[in-house]
Formats: structure tokens, C-alpha cells, sequence
């Protein structure tokens, strides 16, 4: 799969696009586009990847993500049946003006914020949800009023986490092709031991100008990605089977129950047996 820049279809008489994408059509490689996402899962969950930052996603999570922030949405099995309320619109959509206009402040700055990546947490959530979810059915000047009352309950709520410390650059073709390749051979091998070497010459670099190719572009080591996504791989299991905790440390390509625990702590706070047991 290569990264592609997603051009989105308006209906004749729509200016933004609210709709349930579901398995099969829920599945898009890493991509972007220059629309400004707002999604609500309502099935399944997996892997998000969004800029520079790998985390989780389940039901009712809500995340809101900037123009042209690169992003997926993976599941977590193959055979998961997967779906969301994803809604796309431009900030030129309702003219040009609007976003100057004085009373559009706090919506303008959160634009801005969204460039990182915003997660909703909280109450946010149970109040965002039903709007959500009326967008898809609203028509006429009501949807854009429902929209409108989306992003006041997201402008003036504290209850989100920023995802990603990427900057957003332009586009470079030849760059974004050497990412992706980077992201999905590691997507498809984080099981196993990935060696600097065989990641480097994926990249076409030595391994010493791949790992500062890496961390410039990313503002984190390979290695910390790799144990992001296995990380992440492992809370799912922890959270949706029986497997044994030394199992999972296995399973998820960590080669030590030690190096497991001390990298689980380090992003999550708590032991692997403490996540399971909370959560």
C-alpha cells in the first residue's frame, strides 16, 4: 500500500461530506487529505496512527484531526468488522470570511490545534457522540448548524489529548513514498525482530543517515516507534483475550518479559497486569 492523498466526493448537494464508512470501506491505507476530519468509531477497534503517534482506538472514541495530517485507522484482527461516522469538510466551505469574522476566534484557533491531532476524552464524548451521529441524517442548512454546534462543544472543551508532535510540511512525493515504505514494512513485521539494517536499505539510506533521517522526521527513534506499535498490539490482547502476559510480551515481539513490562510502564503508566485489571 502507498500513502495517497484522499480526494473526497461531494454530494450535488452537500459542501462537506458526513457519512458511515464500515467494513470493507472502513479500510484505507496511510493517507491524507486536505479536509479536516472529525470520526466516531462505532465498531471494532485497533491501532491509530496519526502523524508521528501510535495508539488505540475502540468504540465511541472520537478524534479530530487537522488538514493534511497523515493518518490510519487500523483494526486489530483481520476478520473485525469495523465502522465510523466520518465527517470532512474544508475551512473555506462556508466562504472565505467566516473564520475572520470575530465571533469565529475560538473555532479558528481550533484548527490550529487540531494540525497535532486531538483525541476526546471525558464528558466531551457522551455530548459530541449524538451530533455526530445526527450529521449523517441532517440535510439542508440543519447540517451545517449541527456542524457548527460540533466544533463550539470542541473549541470550548479541555477534554482532549494532543496525538501527534509532527510538524505538517508540504508534500514530497519522494519523501512520502520513503515513509510509507518505512510504515508498512514495519506494520507487517513488528512481530518479529526488525533488524536497522534491512529498514535502512528499505529506505535506500545507511543505517547511520536512516536513524537521523528517522528521528528528524519523526521526532522519535525507529525503535520507539517499533515499541509504540507493539505496545499498542499488546493492549488490545490484553484487553479482548485470556492470553498470559508472557504470552502477550511474545506475541507482540518483545523478546523479554523484562524489556515488555519496563516499555509498557514507560508509555502507559502502570504494569501490563495493572492495564488489564483497570481496564
Amino acid at each position: 500500500m502507498k500513502t495517497f492523498i484522499e480526494k473526497l466526493p461531494l454530494a450535488v448537494d452537500s459542501s462537506f461530506v458526513a457519512r458511515t464508512h464500515r467494513t470493507p470501506l472502513f479500510e484505507v491505507p496511510w493517507h491524507q487529505h486536505i479536509e479536516y476530519e472529525l470520526i466516531l468509531f462505532t465498531e471494532g477497534g485497533g491501532l491509530s496512527f496519526v502523524g508521528n503517534a501510535v495508539d488505540e482506538f475502540e468504540v465511541d472514541d472520537i478524534f479530530f484531526l487537522g488538514s493534511n495530517l497523515p493518518h490510519t485507522f487500523q483494526k486489530s484482527t483481520e476478520d473485525l468488522i469495523t465502522s465510523a461516522v466520518v465527517i470532512h469538510f474544508r475551512d473555506d466551505f462556508w466562504g472565505q470570511e467566516f473564520l475572520n469574522l470575530p465571533e469565529s476566534k475560538s473555532v479558528k484557533k481550533l484548527l490550529a490545534t487540531s494540525a497535532h491531532g486531538m483525541k476526546i476524552t471525558g464528558e466531551t464524548k457522551a455530548i459530541l457522540k449524538p451530533y455526530i451521529k445526527a450529521l449523517e441524517s441532517e440535510s439542508g442548512f440543519s447540517k451545517i448548524v449541527r456542524l457548527c454546534e460540533c466544533l463550539q462543544v470542541l473549541a470550548e472543551t479541555k477534554d482532549y489529548t494532543l496525538v501527534s508532535t509532527q510538524q505538517i510540511k508540504a508534500l514530497n512525493p519522494h519523501e512520502q513514498r520513503r515513509i510509507d515504505n518505512i510504515f508498512q514494512y514495519t506494520m507487517a513485521n513488528f512481530k518479529s525482530p526488525i533488524e536497522l539494517t534491512v529498514i535502512a536499505n528499505i529506505a535506500n539510506m545507511s543505517v547511520p543517515a536512516f536513524c537521523s533521517y528517522f528521528k528528524k522526521r519523526t521526532r522519535k527513534t525507529y525503535l520507539d516507534f517499533v515499541h509504540e506499535i507493539r505496545i499498542g498490539y499488546a493492549c488490545k490482547l490484553l484487553l479482548s483475550t485470556q492470553m498470559s502476559i508472557l504470552d502477550i510480551c511474545y506475541e507482540s515481539g518483545f523478546e523479554t518479559i523484562a524489556n515488555f513490562n519496563r516499555q509498557f510502564l514507560r508509555r502507559k503508566g502502570m504494569t501490563p497486569g495493572k492495564f488489564r485489571k483497570n481496564y
